[in-house]
């Protein structure tokens, strides 16, 4: 059997399910099952745009529904259960709030930050294509261990620059890890769309806030995550040359040590 499309490989994870899947857990469920060898960088948002598609231009006739915000079953499945269905209010795939994009708890040693132009790579899944987030854009946090030393904004300098300028200021020896929330999406060939242009009203920058704050500082009496925050979390992935640069390093080391008797 060769390599199913996106539409089919979806039917495939749904098929046999007793409750409906987000469509996250559908892109990780077809990962796993390697229903598709080819995911791109984005594949939760390509199933979610998949289904929204099929929903939006075949009505009744589409074999999925939506259920809740995300989650979706297989029409015939609904059928024969009790589960209720609703009717998509609007596109899933329209606005996602400001950020498209975040990571949590990134290492700083797995960044190489002699370059002009850190390459700042994560992955959104296992086997995803990695994404180089050096010129995303928004808001990043510093932190020694876990608590947060230090937050600043991305805007006139891109994420990897301002980053870089923390590893020789005075914060440099007060951060190892950093998290990051950019406004900037990631293309399925897991290019930033650096120049696109959305309009948002005051209530989706609050919630947005507020879902910022909430997922960066884990306020310990708040164990909600933060209302209507869409944004795909994104897994760091080290530079694999960076990673055979420090290798060499280490050979060369051993090397250079005189040889015991």
């Amino acid at each position: 059997m060769g390599e199913l499309n996106w539409r089919d490989a979806i039917i495939k994870v749904l098929e046999g399910r007793s409750e409906p899947m987000h469509y996250t857990e559908i892109a990780e469920a077809i990962s796993q099952g390697r229903l598709k060898t080819k995911l791109g960088a984005t594949p939760a948002q390509t199933v979610n745009a998949t289904i929204s598609v099929s929903l939006k231009k075949d009505g009744e006739g589409s074999p999925f529904v939506r259920v809740a915000r995300g989650y979706y079953f297989l029409r015939k499945a609904t059928e024969t259960s009790r589960t209720e269905r609703t009717k998509p209010d609007r596109d899933e795939t329209e606005q996602a709030g400001l950020i498209h994009a975040f990571g949590m708890y990134w290492a700083r040693s797995r960044v190489d930050w002699t370059q002009r132009s850190p390459r700042i790579l994560g992955r959104q899944q296992l086997e995803s294509t990695p994404v180089d987030f050096c010129s995303e854009r928004g808001v990043c946090l510093l932190h020694d261990g876990r608590p947060v030393v230090y937050a600043g904004r991305t805007t006139d300098q891109t994420l990897g620059i301002r980053l870089r300028q923390h590893t020789t200021d005075r914060l440099n020896g007060r951060w190892d890890r950093f998290s990051w929330f950019g406004v900037d999406r990631v293309t399925d060939s897991g290019k930033l769309e650096t120049n696109a242009a959305d309009a948002y009203n005051l209530e989706m920058l609050i919630v947005t806030m507020e879902a910022l704050l909430i997922e960066g500082l884990e306020p310990p009496q708040d164990r909600r995550r933060g209302d209507d925050f869409k944004a795909i979390e994104f897994l760091q992935v080290e530079d694999p040359e960076f990673e055979r640069s420090r290798v060499n390093e280490v050979l060369d080391s051993l090397k250079s040590r005189p040889v015991g008797r």
